[in-house]
């Protein structure tokens, strides 16, 4: 299983905005959907890889537990769907029921929102403030699949935590995310400058 960490965005970056379906249901979402939160999650995930496979329960289940003191969360897929079937936007649909998620599954057919964001892993967790600037980037909690550590998602509550109550996030307490890579359209993969 090959690793890739997030790209580490700079802080302060605001939101790029986005318009994308969402499969179970059809519906479009944008940024403008999630204005006026105090808080405002944004997941690169699909529905194959294992670091995403490790955490989804635990993420949705989180995001369940912040919503009512004020998160909006969306989770975003990117990958080539051509590629990597197990993806497609049916899929994706299939197990949003299953899981119950709580937030909107996007898809990302063009791979331009991934882009944007400079997403780079499955998962990659993008965490904005309620004025929409980048106030944490990095990963979930420490534990990986295979790891004898326990799926407790501590750094994103903490992250939730410190912006719902007002209390900076440091710079050097954020460590990157780790999981599968995007799974890039041939001539979509990003270069080091983007």
């Amino acid at each position: 299983m090959v690793q890739t960490e997030s790209t580490m965005l700079a802080l302060g970056t605001p939101a790029p905005d986005f318009s994308l379906p969402e499969p179970a249901t059809g519906k479009t979402w944008s940024l403008a959907d999630f204005t006026g939160n105090q808080a405002f999650l944004v997941t690169f995930m699909c529905n194959h890889c294992p670091y995403v496979l490790h955490i989804h329960k635990q993420l949705n289940a989180l995001i369940r537990e912040y919503q009512p003191r004020g998160l909006a969360a969306v989770a975003i897929n990117a990958n080539d769907v051509a590629a990597y079937p197990a993806d497609s936007p049916e899929k994706m649909a299939a197990l949003s029921r299953e899981m119950d998620y709580c937030f909107p599954y996007l898809f990302d057919a063009e791979q331009t929102v991934a882009r944007a964001y400079r997403a780079a892993c499955t998962p990659d967790f993008f965490l904005f403030d309620k004025d929409m600037k980048l106030a944490y980037r990095g990963q979930f909690d420490a534990s990986r699949p295979g790891s004898e550590l326990p799926v407790t998602g501590a750094d994103m509550g903490a992250a939730i935590e410190a912006i719902l109550t007002g209390d900076p996030i440091p710079a050097e307490a954020q460590s990157p995310s780790m999981g599968c890579n995007i799974k890039w359209k041939p001539g979509n993969e990003p270069t080091c400058s983007s």
